[in-house]
């Protein structure tokens, strides 16, 4: 990218926009953080003196946290510029991806996408941070519909790595390849996805949410113990084994039998989806088979498992959870 083409355009100043403007001060773009909603003069100077004040204290709370240097917080800050609709025309003429972040009100980005349409260059990727609409219903309110994704992030927007991409069946290759290759160079890890509602993590984190919950509702244990659990169980193995992988290691048919167990002991909707009996008739129930989710067929089983639980035991030992020998008691 040349240095015009490294301009990062995001539209709404909320906090998700400046989580994301962000992400990009402190990866070395420079980042302007558009407001669209109209204001007076005073209000509007105000306004913007609060973000930069919450973007500073967001830096220094990174410096604090031996992310980098007050100097460093400061180069960073001095690489956003903040402005209104009417003072932007000449960075989103100049923006290689724009990022829509305003209210999630269908009106609101109708009107938003009508404005960037004309005034983004047509080849401009236009990225949507919505959780709520499909990226095949935003796509109809852009022009050159093409350079159209959905760039879903999670908070908060500059930690956390992943971003999930969602395309239409007329978004570009080139439009995805971009978007994939900016947001790799900042450090995020993207993944694509289909217009599905919920996206991947949202939709499975629901799920969870809600069974853990319910959990609480039933009185199976406490909220603390609830997420104890999760924290030290759940949570920690799913950090080095996605959930897929997950099974293959365990093995589908064992997902299977548990299903049906727990859905007949609580409720229907632990019944196991199709695929995970398909794959028992196959015989691709995980690693033991050599087929699961995954193929191990070429894969130095030996050497992966060491991998994944070298992983794990740093991850142990970062939380302070690694097992004692002879618990932490001196022997002779």
């Amino acid at each position: 990218m040349s240095a015009v083409e490294q301009r990062i355009c995001i539209v709404g100043a909320g906090r998700m926009g400046e989580g994301i403007a962000l992400a990009f001060m402190f990866a070395g773009l420079p980042v302007t953080l558009i407001d669209i909603k109209q204001r007076d003069a005073a209000a509007q100077d105000h306004y913007f003196l609060q973000i930069e004040d919450h973007l500073r204290s967001e830096l220094a709370t990174l410096a604090h946290l031996g992310s980098l240097d007050a100097a460093q917080a400061e180069q960073a800050l001095s690489r956003l510029r903040v402005c209104d609709r009417e003072q932007s025309v000449g960075d989103l003429q100049a923006a290689a991806v724009v990022f829509e972040a305003v209210p999630e009100v269908l009106e609101l980005k109708a009107q938003t996408f009508a404005w960037l349409s004309e005034s983004c260059n047509a080849e401009t990727v236009i990225a949507s941070t919505t959780s709520t609409f499909l990226v095949t219903q935003l796509a109809a309110l852009v022009t050159h519909p093409q350079r159209f994704v959905n760039a879903h992030w999670l908070n908060p927007a500059f930690l956390m790595p992943l971003v999930e991409v969602s395309r239409s069946e007329t978004t570009s290759p080139q439009a995805v390849q971009r978007l994939m290759a900016l947001l790799k160079r900042i450090g995020k890890v993207p993944v694509q996805c289909s217009a599905a509602a919920g996206y991947i993590v949202p939709r499975i984190q629901a799920l969870a949410m809600n069974e853990a919950a319910r959990m609480v509702e039933e009185g199976v244990a406490s909220a603390e113990d609830i997420d104890t659990a999760i924290r030290v169980g759940f949570g920690l193995r799913f950090s080095v084994l996605g959930m897929l992988e997950f099974i293959d290691w365990g093995g589908g048919d064992i997902l299977f039998y548990a299903s049906h167990y727990l859905a007949q002991a609580i409720d229907p909707r632990f019944l196991p989806p199709k695929v995970i009996a398909d794959n028992m008739a196959l015989g691709h129930n995980g690693l033991r088979e050599g087929q699961g989710f995954y193929d191990y067929q070429d894969v130095d089983l030996e050497a992966y498992k060491l991998l994944r639980l070298g992983e794990f035991t740093r991850k142990l030992e970062l939380m302070g959870l690694s097992p004692v020998f002879n618990g932490g008691v001196v022997r002779s």
